[in-house]
């Protein structure tokens, strides 16, 4: 992970906008074409590369081919290509992101990053909400056919360490409690876990496997990919 200075000058990146919140701060800047969003002085994601982030969403609706209407919550809303990319895809009946951070919806609304997300925000099937994944799923709450999780770097390497408990045996047990039967769970990460794998199966879910993301330095970007019985 690169730590990145939170200031501009020493990284030749523009602050659009900084913000204070209940996680710490967190900054939206501009590089050349492209924001990057910078949460306590580390980078988290930018808007360079959106391949694995709409792999995510389609990997998920590839495994529920025999589902004519499904409907998906995606966690959370980052720089909008998971949830354009599943805003261009009709097949969705109900699409629901979960996002924490006001800053960054914000800046889907009236800032920047609405060109990521593409106008996704405006569709009718779509409804953004204000709230913490991991909290949000282990509340009461309707169902959906998918789950495709985008939160922080994935199980072995979180920025917040709040974000742990999505990955454990509690978190694993909310998600599999917001699936219906035959649901699928995908969940994005920055390196492959054969640990997280072993415990998807551990909590009960079938048909575990991982896609991968070729990037151009290190090792790849992955959706790892899991069935509710």
């Amino acid at each position: 992970m690169s730590v990145l200075p939170s200031r501009q000058g020493l990284s030749g990146a523009e602050v659009l906008d900084r913000r204070e919140s209940a996680g710490g701060e967190v900054v939206l800047r501009r590089r050349g074409g492209h924001c990057e969003v910078i949460v306590n002085g580390c980078f988290l994601m930018d808007t360079v590369d959106g391949r694995s982030e709409r792999l995510l969403v389609r990997a998920a609706l590839d495994e529920l081919a025999a589902v004519a209407r499904p409907s998906v919550l995606i966690g959370g809303l980052g720089v909008g290509f998971s949830l354009a990319h599943a805003a261009a895809e009709p097949r969705w009946a109900r699409i629901a992101v979960a996002e924490r951070e006001a800053a960054i919806i914000d800046w889907h609304r009236t800032g920047p990053l609405g060109a990521f997300s593409a106008g996704a925000l405006d569709d009718p099937r779509v409804e953004v909400l204000h709230t913490d994944l991991v909290e949000y799923l282990a509340g009461p709450g309707e169902r959906y056919d998918a789950l495709c999780l985008d939160i922080d770097n994935g199980p072995d390497w979180t920025v917040g360490a709040e974000n742990d408990r999505l990955y454990g045996p509690t978190g694993l047990a909310s998600a599999a409690a917001r699936l219906n039967s035959g649901g699928v769970l995908a969940v994005w990460s920055a390196q492959p876990s054969a640990a997280f794998e072993q415990a998807l199966r551990e909590a009960g879910f079938t048909g575990v496997r991982t896609e991968e993301i070729a990037v151009e330095r290190g090792v790849p970007d992955v959706v790892h990919l899991a069935r509710r019985a």
